[in-house]
C-alpha cells in the first residue's frame, strides 16, 4: 500500500512539479545560501555546514537530501564568495550538482547589506523506464524514456543582516531549462520555474540568560502554493535551543540546536506530516553540523543567531 500510494504521488507530480520545488530544508537558517546568494559571507569568518535530510521515513523512495556549503568574507568583509554542493534522491531521480555565490556587502554601522549572484550547474538523472507499471497496461509515455540532461542555471538575491537581525529576498532558477527531450507529450515538457523567497528573523532578549528568535520563510514558485515557514526557538544561555515550526499545509516541526563548542554546532529537526501522507510515513528527519573557522585570539568573534 505504501509503495502503491508513492506510485499515485511520484505520477502525478514528478515530471510537473520537479521543477517547480527545489529541495526542501526545515533547518534552512542554516542552509540559507542555497536559497539567497547574497548570504555569502555575512557570518564575517570562513563557514562550514552539512545537511541530511530523510523525508517521509517508511515510504520506499522518498526524499533523500545531502548538502554541504562553505562561505567566506574577503576584502576587508566587503566581498562575501560562498559554493554548494548538492545531492537529492527522490524516487526514481536524483539530482546532483553545485554552486558558486558571490555577495558584495555594504556595511551600515554595525549591519551589512549584501547583493549577491549565484551560477549553478546539476545533473538530473530520471531512470524511468526502470518503473514498474500495470501488467494490464504495461506501455506509459511517461515512462517511454529516461533523463540524463545538464542544466545550467543562475539567482540573485538581497540580504541584509546585523548580529541580532537579517531579511532577504531572492529569486533562483531564472533561467527556464526543460527536463524531457525526445517526446512530442506536452505534458511532459514544462521548463523549470523560478523560485522566489523571503526570508527575516530576529533575536529577541527574554532575561539574562534567555533569548527567542523568530523566523519567517514564505516560497513561491508558479504552479504551486504560497508556502510559509514560521518558527521560534528558545535560547538557553547560548548553549541549547529548543523550537518549532509550522510549515503551512504540510508539517509541524520540532527544532533543537546546539552550540557544542564555540566553533561547532549541531541541529536537529523532526517533521511529522499534517497531510494525508501521515497515514503512510514517521515523520522526517534532519541533521545539520556547522564549523566555523575564524577566530580572534582564539575566540569566535561574537554569538552567531543565523
Amino acid at each position: 500500500m505504501k509503495k502503491l500510494f508513492l506510485i499515485l504521488v511520484l505520477c502525478g507530480t514528478t515530471l510537473v512539479t520537479f521543477a517547480q520545488q527545489d529541495a526542501m530544508y526545515s533547518q534552512y537558517m542554516f542552509n540559507t545560501l542555497a536559497i539567497n546568494p547574497a548570504y555569502a559571507g555575512s557570518r564575517n569568518v570562513l563557514s562550514a555546514t552539512g545537511l541530511y535530510r530523510s523525508q517521509w521515513i517508511g515510504i520506499d523512495g522518498a526524499p533523500r537530501t545531502a548538502t554541504f556549503t562553505l562561505d567566506a568574507s574577503l576584502n576587508h568583509d566587503k566581498v562575501g564568495l560562498g559554493v554548494q554542493l548538492f545531492n537529492d534522491r527522490l524516487g526514481i531521480t536524483k539530482t546532483t550538482g553545485g554552486a558558486v555565490s558571490y555577495a558584495y556587502r555594504l556595511k551600515i554601522g554595525e549591519s551589512a547589506l549584501s547583493f549577491g549572484l549565484q551560477g549553478s550547474v546539476r545533473q538530473f538523472i530520471a531512470d524511468f523506464t526502470r518503473a514498474s507499471l500495470s501488467s494490464s497496461n504495461p506501455y506509459d509515455p511517461a515512462f517511454a524514456y529516461n533523463v540524463n540532461k545538464i542544466f545550467l542555471n543562475v539567482g540573485t538575491g538581497v540580504y541584509f543582516n546585523s548580529d541580532r537581525f537579517y531579511a532577504g529576498i531572492s529569486a533562483q532558477d531564472l533561467m527556464k531549462n526543460k527536463l524531457v527531450q525526445n517526446t512530442s507529450d506536452s505534458t511532459l515538457n514544462n521548463p523549470t520555474q523560478t523560485h522566489l523567497f523571503f526570508n527575516t528573523g530576529v533575536v529577541l532578549n527574554a532575561g539574562a540568560d534567555f533569548k527567542i528568535r523568530p523566523s519567517v520563510l514564505l516560497k513561491a514558485v508558479k504552479g504551486a502554493p504560497i508556502e510559509a515557514d514560521l518558527g521560534s526557538t528558545f535560547w538557553i544561555k547560548d548553549v541549547v535551543s529548543i523550537g518549532a515550526m509550522y510549515r503551512t499545509s504540510a508539517d509541524i516541526i520540532a527544532l533543537l540546536e546546539v552550540q557544542a563548542t564555540p566553533q561547532i554546532r549541531f541541529g536537529y529537526s523532526y517533521d511529522h506530516s499534517t497531510t494525508a501522507l501521515r497515514g503512510f510515513n514517521s515523520g522526517s528527519h534532519e541533521f545539520m553540523i556547522r564549523f566555523e573557522f575564524g577566530s580572534n585570539k582564539g575566540k569566535v568573534l561574537s554569538p552567531r543567531y543565523f
